[in-house]
């Protein structure tokens, strides 16, 4: 039977409303759109810390580009507490030596899934050693991901390094199109690309096919 992440979520943040404590979480962000929503919604039972660790976009002028989004986003945007960020240092080879051979995997495939894993694992590692009581991931608002591989990966590494992954599945609730009602209300910058270079030629192919 097929785990319906947003009520184990529910769950979640009812406990820790009951808790009347207010725990830390290290929140893996992609771009700055696809957080809008998660921190609009999660800020209100967490101490939200972003981790923005993205090796996988590129040129590194995009991957600057939307780190300097996000940094607006998290200075513009009203929080119940207060919002942190960390730009993680980039390097294209983490991403590229992980997908190694995969190059020209379906879009969503086992490259795709490879990329996941890197990102949540670089975040639980940081979470851990920091002492962040959760880490997640805002990849899961996207339509376009396989959520049960990214909650699947996030379980896996729980397990691992022993320490809590928030599930989820931001994209139910409507939270895809809050992101993107926020990504107007804050003039966000939204890519029509992923971020690497094989979901770029992906959208270059569909655009010529659209022609």
């Amino acid at each position: 039977m097929k785990t319906n992440y947003q009520i184990v979520l529910d769950k979640k943040l009812e406990e820790i409303k009951n808790n009347n404590k207010v725990p830390t979480l290290l929140l893996h962000s992609c771009c700055a759109p696809c957080s809008s929503y998660c921190l609009e919604y999660l800020s209100n039972y967490f101490n939200i810390t972003i981790y923005y660790y993205n090796p996988n976009i590129s040129p590194y002028e995009e991957f600057k580009k939307r780190a300097l989004e996000q940094i607006k986003l998290i200075e513009k945007m009203d929080a119940k507490y207060p919002v942190k960020y960390i730009i993680a240092e980039y390097n294209n080879d983490d991403f590229e030596n992980i997908v190694n051979g995969m190059q020209n995997e379906k879009e969503g495939g086992k490259r795709c899934s490879k990329c996941y894993e890197l990102r949540l694992k670089n975040t639980c590692m940081y979470a851990k050693k920091n002492k962040f009581d959760y880490f997640t991931t805002t990849l899961s608002i996207s339509p376009y991901k396989n959520s049960d591989k990214i909650n699947e990966i996030g379980s896996n590494l729980e397990k691992e390094f022993n320490i809590n992954y928030l599930y989820a599945d931001f994209k139910k609730k409507n939270g895809y199109k809050r992101s993107i009602e926020l990504s107007k209300i804050y003039n966000l910058y939204r890519q029509d690309y992923c971020g690497c270079v094989y979901s770029k030629r992906s959208r270059d192919e569909y655009g010529k096919r659209e022609n």
